[in-house]
């Protein structure tokens, strides 16, 4: 009974150890500058808000073109979320985490 008992502290511990690492560290840190093209709310179960930003102005490998790039992103803090929403076709210089 003891050994199980062990077994399921440790097994708790990898499992809170795991979800850490899978939701909570931060891997790289940055910051892009574009226009905002969306802010929405969406999700069928778990409701986030998701944004793109459209990055400008990169010289395209095919001469006189300009290639833009698409920057997809999630928001936690609603209120940020709002004032970006509110602010949609503007530019932005966003720092993010991932």
């Amino acid at each position: 009974m003891r050994a199980f008992i062990i077994f399921l502290l440790a097994l708790l511990l990898l499992g809170a150890g795991w979800y850490w690492w899978k939701f909570h560290f931060v891997f790289g840190e940055g910051s892009k500058s574009g226009e905002l093209n969306y802010m929405v709310r969406k999700g069928y179960i778990f409701k986030t808000y998701e944004g793109k930003l459209i990055q400008s102005g990169f010289r395209s490998r095919t001469p006189n073109t300009v290639q833009s790039f698409d920057f997809d992103f999630s928001v936690e803090d609603e209120r940020i979320a709002r004032t970006l929403m509110s602010n949609d076709g503007k530019l932005f210089n966003l720092h993010y985490r991932e």
